[in-house]
């Protein structure tokens, strides 16, 4: 067996002789690792049980490199079908479903929504009924003697507690149903779930008890926190007059709570969540809807007060519940398994990948949180030391801001939440009242300019739309939206094609979020026709460019058109930009490697290209500007250069040196011809972490079928 851990330590847990590897869920070289431990073993055939939640990266996205390392058969149970699955769950889905012999659900539903929704074909599927124990009740039955069941008409939910439990339907129905039948107690067993535990305690269990002191009944309902054996949870089923599932969610495609309460025999309530309602068909059990504890009250009494009823409910349940018991079920796996091992292997190992986590560093906020203080980032830094002489600007707080909300979405770090508000902050605090913003703060706080420059407005406008889309809360949405609309007046007077650039890709992540705010489609279209129109004014044959010079975070400007795309759709934009991104390709690789444009002089038409010195915003916006070309294109070649123009940072560069410094986990301030500027700054670490992560967003979406590659250099 191969464990997942919900932590760093691989020890924390104490796992049986069976466990052979345990993978850390965030550390991605686990999976790799776990791949070799697996083909190297013993083992005919590999079983996955998949759930969204259990592994690593977005939505779990880390499992996908270990199965395609796989080299041996895959068969994949999948518990939770998605009706309405993100990007990267869809792909993630399909992505197992190709490296797999065959995938398991466990209801009709979840078969629909695999063929209709994720687009596989039924003959790569399996239905096979969730599993129960292979056990009866003892006689006589020990648990009947408890104080919880003795002389009591028992209502029963057992499993791991969490609010989506919906337990305080069932306490709010309880006043009704004591009132008919005081005899009732409801008996909670189980746990509350680790996960909960770590991160807020018995908070929801002591809500429900202080609920039913409310309701004023708190003798009538009993909390059994313990995880009980097999034995001990069929004597318990076995024992309660009815079973309650009152969960709060109808998209959950399977609940093994719920099959092994059918599999003794219990007569179930539920809630119509999409597994009850398949496997409580044929009067197995009975529904109340959603939170309604009233229904549920009636139904309750309604049983209680009609034994035959419910005993013929049992009855059906525990019939249906003999064709699932483990034997019968195993024996269906078993034989699927020897069905796959029988029949050639149509796995297609995947070719060699294009990005290789294995040479990617880890991830560290070790060097932003030295430079950041409870008013911002700190500009400079002396080597590895924060250089506090020369104080904040708004440009790198916006791209502080940036980088913390891609990192709590990549691998929700706390650490990285707990710096979106002093990023956050710090702009309120440089906005003026006119909407405008300054953009240097001494290091005593006070105001070093009055108006920043057009640059530190788009880059800040690009920061608050992507909080607006990408919030984790409400709070910092709302408070980003009311910073960027106070900023919207000024958008008309950018002049700076990098301002209006910056501010464009902004109101792009805002409008994903507010697609009806006709304003800010004006705006967005008015900043895209400038933009093209000085293509228009300064492109030729050869020359294939926005302005006379290549200067600085030249990608920038090609990025901004391919955002604009995504809300617009504009065929002749898309071609601009990927014939812009074609000629700035051909300009800046060379030797195999990422060279951008230097600030020593620049790239002027008909004259030599600069070659030092090199900035990290430079590769910076590369990365950006070739992940988003992907994502507009599909097209793979774009991944490529994706991770080409990051490894920039890594050594891939004309002095094949890395600027990425594993020590202080900051990044060089640029590549001068006799080596590298050691000083370690805030612009060129966030440019470096902010290509890391979209480095990982590109690994993640790599595991998309390639299509036809399109040549746009004569568009």
């Amino acid at each position: 067996m191969v464990a997942l851990n919900d932590s760093d330590d691989a020890f924390e847990y104490k796992y049986p002789k069976d466990v052979g590897f345990v993978i850390r869920q965030n550390q991605q070289r686990d999976y790799s690792a776990a791949a070799a431990f697996l083909n190297t073993g013993n083992a005919d055939i590999c079983i996955l049980e998949h759930e969204f939640g259990i592994y690593g990266g977005e939505s779990g996205i880390y499992i996908l490199p270990m199965l395609h390392r796989l080299k041996k058969p895959l068969i994949s149970i999948l518990h939770t079908i998605l009706d309405h699955p993100s990007f990267i769950q869809k792909i993630i889905i399909q992505e197992i479903a190709q490296q797999s012999e065959l995938v398991v659900v466990m209801s009709k539903r979840s078969v629909e929504s695999l063929v209709n929704i994720y687009g596989l074909s039924r003959d790569k599927i399996s239905m096979i009924e969730h599993g129960v124990p292979d056990r009866e009740a003892a006689v006589p039955n020990p648990v009947k003697q408890l104080s919880a069941f003795l002389d009591h008409k028992v209502l029963l939910t057992f499993g791991l507690i969490n609010r989506n439990k919906g337990l305080e339907t069932v306490i709010k129905a309880l006043p009704f149903i004591v009132d008919r039948h005081p005899e009732v107690m409801y008996v909670v067993l189980g746990n509350t779930h680790p996960g909960v535990i770590r991160n807020s305690g018995e908070e929801y269990r002591e809500e429900l008890k202080k609920l039913s002191i409310k309701l004023g009944v708190e003798t009538h309902i009993s909390f059994i926190n313990k995880f009980v054996s097999e034995d001990e949870l069929v004597n318990y089923l076995s024992a309660a007059d009815i079973y309650i599932t009152p969960y709060v969610n109808e998209a959950q495609s399977t609940s093994g709570t719920l099959s092994y309460a059918v599999g003794a025999g219990a007569a179930v309530l539920s809630t119509p969540y999409w597994h009850a309602s398949e496997l409580l068909a044929d009067n197995r059990g009975k529904f109340f809807q959603f939170k309604d504890y009233e229904q549920l009250g009636w139904l309750v009494t309604g049983l209680l007060d009609n034994p035959e009823e419910l005993s013929q409910i049992r009855s059906n349940a525990y019939n249906h519940g003999l064709t699932t018991r483990w034997p019968i079920i195993g024996a269906q796996y078993i034989s699927m398994a020897k069905n796959a091992l029988a029949r050639p292997v149509l796995k297609q190992h995947a070719k060699k990948r294009i990005i290789d986590p294995e040479l990617i560093p880890p991830f560290s906020l070790n060097h932003v949180k030295r430079l950041t203080d409870d008013t911002g980032i700190v500009q400079h830094a002396k080597y590895g030391i924060p250089n506090l002489k020369e104080g904040y600007c708004l440009d790198d707080n916006s791209r502080a801001l940036i980088m913390a909300l891609m990192a709590f979405k990549q691998n929700k770090s706390k650490e990285a939440l707990d710096l979106l508000p002093i990023y956050l902050s710090f702009i309120h605090y440089m906005q003026r009242d006119d909407g405008n913003f300054r953009n240097f703060l001494h290091f005593n706080r006070s105001y070093m300019d009055e108006i920043g420059s057009e640059d530190s407005f788009g880059r800040t406008v690009w920061a608050l739309g992507y909080v607006i889309q990408h919030a984790p809360n409400n709070s910092y949405r709302e408070f980003a939206q009311e910073l960027f609309h106070r900023s919207v007046p000024h958008f008309s007077h950018l002049s700076d094609l990098r301002g209006m650039a910056n501010a464009l890709i902004g109101i792009s992540y805002y409008l994903k979020v507010n697609p009806g705010d006709e304003s800010l489609l004006l705006e967005l279209n008015y900043l895209t026709a400038k933009l093209v129109r000085a293509y228009d004014e300064s492109s030729d044959e050869k020359w294939k460019w926005f302005e006379e010079t290549l200067t600085y975070d030249n990608a920038i400007l090609v990025l901004a058109l391919l955002h604009s795309c995504e809300i617009n759709a504009d065929d002749r934009v898309q071609a601009i930009a990927l014939e812009a991104l074609t000629f700035l390709d051909k300009t800046c690789f060379k030797q195999d490697c990422l060279m951008p444009v230097g600030n020593n002089g620049w790239y002027s038409r008909g004259k030599e290209m600069a070659m030092y010195d090199q900035q990290a915003i430079e590769a910076m916006a590369m990365v950006l500007m070739y992940f988003q070309a992907y994502l507009s294109t599909q097209e793979t070649r774009y991944i490529e250069k994706t991770y080409l123009s990051y490894r920039w940072f890594l050594g891939e560069n004309t002095l094949r040196a890395p600027l990425y410094d594993r020590e202080t986990q900051g990044c060089c301030d640029g590549l001068e011809q006799s080596g590298i500027n050691r000083n370690q700054g805030a612009e060129s670490t966030l440019a470096y972490m902010i290509s890391h992560i979209t480095v990982l967003q590109a690994l993640e979406l790599e595991y998309q079928y390639e299509k036809p590659e399109k040549d746009y250099s004569n568009a």
